[in-house]
């Protein structure tokens, strides 16, 4: 079951990112529409196709989606691998088949659960708790999308989550089970290693000039210069526009006078908690149990016990009982009600009684607050311009992209006109890489697969015009042209020998190394060797230790029935590893009686989302689905 999800666990988010997040967020609404510059057909699903164009503005809203979820560290080419590529495409065709199923069931969405999805968007919501009519108009008219559009997908879009919600709701595992796999993820192992690194067989590797040249003519590509080249782009977006609108200084102050809720810091308290998780299917006799441990921490703690540690020994929230349970500012409507109302019910210092929400028994101790601030118009003011600016930019855009698509092509030996028609300007970037290295590696306008197979396309590299505009980004355009093109090229082996002389000893001290330690384990299990290991340590099954993971999956994958018993593990850059297993330990009976509860709601969510794979499998399977695997290529692999 466990190896099931590790296999669907990715394209199972993805999945559940393409229903959801559509529905709950304006931004990118603009991504319902269907454009006309791409029609490839990259699948079908009985009979529909998907194109490309949804491909590509799928395979942004994955990015989008890592970079809200993960920052800046998240390199967009990991997205840009056949493995990536295939599981974005692997979304789509679930989509596609959930929702021919929703339609055959003739799932139905309400009209109250319809309001509640559209009240639910941030940003929708009054300070009084009422719908902001006037701002859901023009968030939608900045998209340029209007009510019955926006309102007509957001329902397919509910019925389309229907029913996998309810499959992931019903998951549940046996408590024997769930106790038996606790025990064993808990379980441990008594090993003693020995390794053999590849440094330490490097001097032994004589390398001849004749092995040294080889080894630069098999791995010519890594003392490569990449082909590369200079550009010169221009972008058409929202800023782009919006740095063109007039502004009405009596249509700024009215706007806040209209919306001054909206420049109001509410009041944020930051508190500190004790939780004991109740499993949802626990009986009256578990319940009265936990509530009786959590009312002995509370006589603890207004005894006079230390917070933060009886919250690091007992709690069981995992996103705060290493820090002692704090869980910083929020405010009330950030909370489950019973412990916001709770939370500001108390003052500074003070502890709560035992509160109960959805997630199990709480004590509360309020560390801090913040007071409710109001911002004045003068604070605001360049706030307000720029939402002004944006929506009004909004507003144009459709007819401002119309504008760029057929300039950049019907004029595409120059920039000119396009900047000309709507004042944009022309950017230029060096060493831009079919790969999206170089300028492009940090600028996700040129970082787009799409731009950058057509700015290497054979077309271009000959004629050097202007490309199509891509859609990049929801309401960003981008034409691209080459400049200058260098293409790819081996580096002299006099200006690289000291690299090759590296890369060849490393190469060479590797294959050594496991021939080494693959002689010693073959003479270990045959009896004719004792082997000489480190002193024994134990590894868990899970955190940290200091073996390396995969050496940590062989030594739990071995037999344990007769010990001791011997493993080898390539280690990779490492070299080698021999592991010889003394001892099966058993997981600490109080340990286990401790995360009990808390693993069988983990595993009853495990088990819910193989009950969703096995949906989403038995769905696939029932539709007619064609793939196309070869339109998903850039150009530089179709080449």
């Amino acid at each position: 079951m466990f190896e099931s999800i590790r296999k669907h666990q990715r394209i199972l988010q993805f999945v559940l990112l393409l229903l959801i997040f559509p529905a709950f967020a304006l931004f990118g609404v603009s991504g319902y529409q269907k454009f006309l510059s791409d029609t490839d057909e990259v699948a079908s699903v009985k009979g529909e196709a998907i194109s490309r164009q949804e491909f590509d503005q799928a395979q942004r809203r994955q990015l989008e989606k890592l970079k809200e979820m993960l920052g800046d560290q998240v390199d967009p080419k990991m997205l840009d691998s056949d493995m990536a590529r295939k599981e974005v495409l692997e979304g789509l065709v679930a989509q596609r088949a959930l929702l021919a199923d929703a339609s055959a069931k003739k799932v139905s969405v309400p009209d109250a659960r319809l309001r509640g999805a559209i009240s639910a968007i941030p940003g929708l919501t009054k300070a009084d708790g009422t719908f902001d009519r006037d701002q859901y108009k023009s968030l939608l008219g900045a998209q340029g999308i209007n009510e019955a559009t926006f309102e007509s997908q957001m329902r397919r879009d509910l019925a389309l989550q229907a029913i996998p919600e309810a499959v992931a709701q019903t998951g549940f595992l046996p408590k024997t089970v769930a106790d038996r796999l606790l025990a064993l993820q808990e379980e441990s192992r008594e090993v003693r290693e020995r390794l053999f690194k590849v440094e330490e067989f490097e001097t032994q590797v004589k390398a001849t000039p004749e092995q040294l040249k080889k080894y630069y003519e098999d791995n010519g590509r890594q003392f490569e210069i990449a082909e590369n080249a200079k550009i010169e782009y221009v972008i058409l977006n929202l800023d782009a526009l919006a740095a063109q609108i007039t502004i009405d200084p009596a249509k700024i102050k009215e706007f806040f006078e209209q919306n001054r809720a909206r420049y109001v810091n509410a009041e944020q308290r930051k508190v500190s908690h004790i939780l004991l998780t109740v499993p949802k299917d626990a009986n009256e006799k578990t319940r009265a149990q936990i509530r009786g441990k959590i009312d002995g921490l509370l006589v603890q703690v207004r005894s006079g016990a230390n917070f933060a540690e009886l919250a690091k020994a007992n709690s069981q929230d995992p996103g705060s009982t290493s820090e002692g349970g704090d869980l910083g500012f929020f405010t009330s409507e950030m909370m489950a009600k019973p412990f916001s109302d709770a939370a500001y019910g108390l003052k500074p210092d003070q502890i709560s009684e035992v509160v109960e929400t959805q997630f199990g028994f709480h004590i509360i101790k309020l560390t801090g607050i913040k007071p409710k601030v109001e911002r004045g118009f003068d604070e605001v003011k360049s706030e307000i311009e720029a939402e002004y600016r944006r929506l009004e930019a909004g507003k144009e855009y459709a007819k401002a992209a119309e504008t760029f698509t057929n300039t950049v092509y019907e004029q595409a030996d120059s920039f000119k006109p396009i900047v000309e028609k709507l004042k944009l300007k022309v950017d230029t970037a060096e060493s831009i890489t079919r790969g999206g290295a170089g300028a492009a590696a940090n600028n996700p306008a040129l970082n787009n697969p799409k731009l950058l197979a057509a700015l290497f396309s054979s077309e271009s590299l000959k004629n050097k015009r202007n490309t199509d505009a891509v859609d990049v980004a929801p309401n960003t355009l981008v034409s691209a042209r080459l400049l200058e093109y260098r293409p790819a090229q081996l580096k002299e082996f006099a200006k690289v020998e000291a690299e090759v002389r590296s890369g060849f000893i490393k190469a060479e001290a590797k294959k050594l190394a496991l021939l080494a330690g693959e002689t010693v384990l073959k003479e270990l299990k045959s009896g004719t060797a004792a082997g000489s290991f480190g002193e024994p340590k134990k590894v868990p099954r899970a955190g940290s230790t200091n073996v390396a993971p995969n050496a940590v999956e062989s030594i739990f994958r071995a037999p344990t029935e007769k010990l001791p018993t011997y493993i080898g593990v390539d280690l990779g850059s490492a070299g080698y590893g021999l592991y010889q297993i003394v001892k099966v330990v058993a997981a600490d009976e109080k340990a286990l009686t401790d995360k009990r509860a808390a693993s069988r709601q983990q595993f009853n969510q495990l088990q819910s989302q193989q009950d969703l794979n096995d949906y989403l499998d038995s769905v696939k399977a029932r539709s007619d689905i064609k793939r196309n695997l070869s339109k998903l290529r850039v150009a530089s692999e179709a080449q």
